[in-house]
């Protein structure tokens, strides 16, 4: 048998074009030479005559699927390029040589920088492509937008012996305080063996941190006379090895940069909307520095101070700019830092940072306690909390006694005060107690102001004021976040106006409403048919008290502060809440009976104390209750004190009880009006009932009207037919109607076109009315009872 023709020479991965000298994938070849050489610059990746390789496709991260660098680490892959071997062969390089790698901007050629990488090949079949495993140089341009130029050093290279950087961001030393050793060391392991360009940025990120580096200046292991590494301390391109001896060391000049940031973020002029509260806390303040000329020495000063409010509201804010406006010294107890597993170590914390309060005499100290009930909580269950809250009243009263502590305060902040232990909140501990409340329109157009003014924006007036009259629920900190998303969102180049504040409304919510807040649904009225009264009804409890308060003040009246929705399922009562929430724009809080109930005795009042609570806190709100009927079942004497019965009492408490429930609206709904307790009914709590009865003819013909406008239908349907067919069908059953006739529809055919009157006599054998004419009857006279 003879043997078999040797097997067809395989074709090379890379051609070079005899005409134009051009060394290009074979693939491009025939294309290539068709445009006689003129595609040079689409082409994906070639090698110039000049020695030059252009690519333009760059794949950055996952080096560690090549075999040729699976070996390597991390550290190791962050300083290669990987470029085709064959490439490699034509420019005559070497694996391990420095490489510089120019990147431009595919869409314009703008240069984005250079970058400096040891070469490392790879098989040609991964492509015409140059591979990084990051470019943290240029982290804000995407690699899919990048061009590469790979050519060969024209700098020198030359070994550092130590290296000086710069953080871009001086804001960040403060976290070198401590950790700055692990980080430079970190950068320095990530580096190693990496040739680095004096003007490219270094970046280093730790825990979903990113810090980034300039480099100020570096010592070289060459000419280490001062004259020579003078000179070479200039502001042209140099190229760096870092090696394992390279030193890093941070230049410390951010004290000054920090100090006037904190002069610019943390001043009492940029406060808004608590000119009452600041002006209250610097007498106090004055008298306890001893700065009041006016002091006579009646008793003793007060040294503490608890300031509370919801999260966001501006308590960090406002105690850092008391500092600063006293150029106080600052000495902050961290609970996460005080506690300790060694037994009293978690004491000697606390006494340590007293003790550096006494030693700043005659300097103003200010002794910071963020968080205070994690400090001193309300309930010590553990003996280690129980001993640091004794201690921390101890060293308090000290405080007070103490000759040599006479110009030091201590100011808590808490957003539960609740839970902060009452023996720390008598006289001559915590003497003076600070709520800051949510703002309100007024202090919400200062907060907005004062903002804008920071950020250098001009906003007008009258923008303003109506940004602040919808933010209802936002504190200090959704109005600061408001206006960055409203200026990260902007043209670049332009300034922010009034649409933009408007239109970062639909990105940031109020973060007091966070946790209870349902997703806006988009319903408007003009989405429900019929239910003029209903509508009347909600305006005169919601928009009237609302956006035209001077009228009720003019009259002597109180709004109406509840309402009751009944009437058969299916009758739109919860989609006209959906509804309000929508036209309102108010903070809308929607409760189910069972999101109340607890197994914990005491733990179901607590939800319903703390509901309300939230709702006065972002007033004006909407408490919308749907099914009352499970919360506000009528008590009877048999049944004792049940869970159902004392959720009852806390919730007729709140909704007319001693605190006051202003800007607050209820609104309930059910199908058993009958089962509801009495007391939920009387005037004060739910003023108005209404009946949201099943729809009349031309409610109906309006439903109808609504739902097929997103419904194609044939001419051969007859409107007036169906709403005269569907008489005792609740809305929802309405709906129900065409979207069967549609699927019938869909069962004829996947290519339907329009919905035929024979898909609707279909739908209408299907969906009947199912309400009752007892439960017609018992809605009538549960009206007239109520009437």
């Amino acid at each position: 048998m003879p043997p078999k023709s040797a097997s067809k020479k395989e074709k090379p991965f890379w051609w070079n074009c005899e005409k134009c000298q051009t060394y290009l994938p074979t693939g491009e070849l025939a294309k290539h030479q068709a445009e006689d050489c003129g595609n040079v610059n689409s082409l994906g990746g070639y090698v110039d005559a000049g020695g030059v390789y252009r690519c333009r496709k760059i794949e950055v991260g996952g080096l560690g699927i090549f075999e040729e660098v699976k070996l390597c680490t991390d550290s190791q892959r962050y300083g290669l390029v990987l470029v085709p071997i064959s490439v490699v062969r034509r420019l005559g390089l070497m694996l391990g040589d420095f490489v510089a790698i120019k990147l431009t901007k595919a869409k314009d050629g703008k240069e984005v920088g250079t970058v400096v990488r040891t070469l490392w090949p790879v098989e040609d079949r991964h492509g015409a492509k140059v591979f990084f495993e990051a470019l943290d140089e240029f982290n804000d341009v995407s690699a899919n937008e990048l061009n590469a130029t790979v050519t060969t050093l024209d700098g020198r290279l030359e070994d550092a012996e130590e290296i000086f950087l710069r953080l871009e961001d001086p804001t960040q030393a403060n976290l070198f305080a401590k950790n700055g050793k692990f980080l430079l060391t970190s950068l320095k392991y990530q580096l190693q063996g990496c040739a680095i360009m004096s003007n490219n940025p270094l970046s280093l990120t730790v825990c979903n941190k990113r810090f980034r580096f300039l480099v100020d200046h570096a010592l070289t292991t060459e000419g280490n006379d001062l004259t020579d590494q003078l000179n070479k301390m200039s502001l042209k391109d140099r190229l760096y090895v870092i090696l394992r001896t390279t030193k890093v060391t941070l230049l410390d000049d951010s004290k000054a940069a920090q100090h006037s940031h904190q002069q610019r973020m943390f001043s009492l002029a940029n406060i808004g909307g608590l000119d009452t509260t600041i002006s209250e806390l610097k007498e106090l303040l004055e008298m306890a520095f001893g700065m009041d000329s006016k002091q006579t020495t009646v008793g003793p000063v007060s040294r503490g101070i608890l300031l509370s409010g919801v999260s966001g509201v501006g308590k960090t804010m406002l105690v850092n700019a008391l500092a600063t406006h006293y150029h106080c010294h600052v000495v902050r107890l961290n609970c996460s830092e005080v506690f300790s597993k060694f037994y009293g170590e978690s004491e000697a914390n606390v006494s340590r940072q007293f003790a550096e309060v006494f030693d700043v005499h005659p300097k103003p100290a200010m002794v910071v306690v963020e968080e205070l009930h994690n400090l001193c909580p309300k309930s010590t269950a553990t003996d280690i909390v129980k001993r640091i809250s004794q201690h921390f009243l101890t060293l308090l009263d000290s405080l007070h006694a103490n000759v040599r502590g006479n110009r030091a305060v201590v100011i808590g902040t808490t957003d539960s005060v609740d839970n902060v232990n009452p023996l720390l909140r008598r006289g001559g501990r915590m003497d003076y107690e600070f709520e800051l409340p949510v703002p309100d329109a007024i202090a919400r157009t200062a907060i907005l102001e004062r903002v804008l003014s920071r950020h250098g924006q001009t906003v007008p007036e009258q923008d303003i004021r109506a940004v602040a009259r919808i933010t209802h629920g936002y504190v200090g900190a959704d109005l600061e976040n408001l206006v960055s998303k409203a200026a990260s969102s902007a043209p670049t180049g332009k300034p922010i106006d009034g649409p933009a504040l408007m239109a970062a409304l639909q990105h940031v919510k109020p973060s007091a409403m966070r946790e209870i807040m349902i997703e806006c649904p988009n319903v408007r009225w003009t989405d429900i048919g019929g239910q003029d009264e209903l509508k009347l009804k909600l305006r005169q409890i919601i928009d009237w008290p609302i956006h035209h308060p001077e009228l009720f003040d003019r009259l002597g009246i109180k709004p109406p502060r509840g309402l009751l929705m009944f009437g058969p399922p299916g009758c739109s009562k919860t989609m006209i809440a959906k509804a309000i929430a929508t036209e309102s724009r108010l903070n809308f809080l929607s409760i189910k009976g069972s999101e109340l109930f607890s197994m914990w005795v005491g733990e179901s009042e607590r939800a319903v104390r703390d509901l309300f609570r939230r709702a006065r806190q972002v007033a004006p709100s909407i408490i919308f209750f749907d099914e009352i009927d499970a919360i506000g079942g009528e008590r009877s004497a048999e049944s004792g004190s049940s869970v159902k019965e004392r959720v009852l009492a806390q919730l007729l408490t709140e909704m007319d009880g001693v605190s006051v429930l202003k800007d607050v609206r209820i609104v309930a709904a059910t199908n058993r009006p009958d089962l509801i307790d009495r007391a939920l009914m009387r005037p004060g709590r739910l003023d108005r009932i209404v009946y949201v009865r099943l729809p009349d003819a031309a409610a109906r013909e309006e439903i109808f009207r609504i739902k097929l406008k997103t419904i194609p239908t044939a001419s051969t349907v007859d409107l007036a037919e169906l709403v005269r067919r569907t008489a005792g069908c609740s809305g929802s059953e309405i709906e129900a109607i065409c979207q069967e006739a549609a699927l019938k529809g869909l069962e004829s055919s996947f290519d339907v076109e329009t919905i035929e009157w024979e898909h609707f006599e279909h739908a209408l054998g299907v969906v009947r009315p199912r309400t009752s004419p007892e439960l017609l009857r018992l809605y009538e006279e549960y009206l007239k009872q109520h009437q």
